[in-house]
């Protein structure tokens, strides 16, 4: 019976330190650039750009397979951002494409029946509610990415534009596009 154990024992051994080995020598490492172009999108996994999530579009930024000026939520700022890490010039948002204003979502709560539909669609939780009760939208977390539009039954999620006031204005290019180069 001891023997046995010894015998196992070994055996777990010798094959742990061959996987050991294995890791060590057949180490895939990943592209330091996906995680870095990652880190500047806004992780909203919202789908905009064409591809299912941030990651993935980070993966094809790196690649070479998409242009940086896809991502609704990242905006003019996160461009820039990409441009400066990437070494490529500033290209307006979608090229050809006009960008749709920043909008947020509105649910009229008194038709809300309550599904939480979209509040499972909802990439960043800014939707609040309990099942069969009403629903609303803190618009302070609401990137725009429309997601809760599609899955509502009862179609009352709209998008309303954001309009430009001094607390929603912004500069177009970020202020360390402006300065000076060194």
């Amino acid at each position: 019976m001891l023997s046995a154990l010894l015998v196992m024992l070994e055996i777990a051994v010798v094959l742990g330190a061959v996987l050991g080995f294995a890791a060590i020598k057949f180490r895939v490492e990943g592209n330091p650039m996906v995680d870095k172009i990652d880190a500047i999108l806004p992780q909203t996994q919202c789908g905009q750009c064409g591809f299912p999530g941030c990651k993935p579009y980070a993966t094809a930024i790196a690649n070479g397979e998409a242009d940086i000026n896809l991502c609704p939520p990242g905006g003019e700022e996160g461009i820039h951002k990409l441009a400066d890490l990437l070494g490529r010039d500033f290209v307006p948002y979608g090229g050809d494409i006009a960008p749709k204003p920043k909008s947020v979502a509105f649910i009229d709560e008194n038709d809300c029946i309550g599904c939480t539909l979209c509040t499972q669609a909802c990439p960043v939780d800014a939707i609040v509610g309990a099942a069969k009760q009403m629903h609303t939208i803190i618009a302070a977390e609401c990137t725009g990415c429309e997601l809760c539009v599609a899955p509502c039954p009862v179609d009352i999620i709209s998008m309303i534009p954001i309009e430009e006031t001094l607390t929603t204005w912004k500069w177009k290019y970020p202020i360390y596009a402006l300065s000076p180069v060194k």
